[in-house]
């Protein structure tokens, strides 16, 4: 069985959620599974220390923080 997607994600990079229920949040990858099926799901977590879990597919890397953050002011 091949795997469904390849998601350019690490542990510890900053990411942010485009789309599914979380879409808008970000925060740092801290736990990457592939389920049986091979989808990939990540949990992240919020600067404030909430966690949640999404597929790998929706989250998108960004490259450093800082340029996230100016990219999105209302945040």
């Amino acid at each position: 069985m091949k795997p469904v997607n390849k998601v350019n994600l690490k542990d510890g990079d900053y990411c942010k959620v485009t789309g599914g229920t979380h879409k808008g949040k970000s925060g740092t990858v801290r736990d990457i599974n592939t389920s049986k099926t091979g989808h990939i799901t990540i949990t992240v977590v919020q600067e404030n220390g909430d966690r949640f879990k999404t597929l790998g597919r929706n989250a998108e890397v960004q490259k450093n923080k800082i340029s996230s953050i100016f990219k999105n002011p209302t945040r």
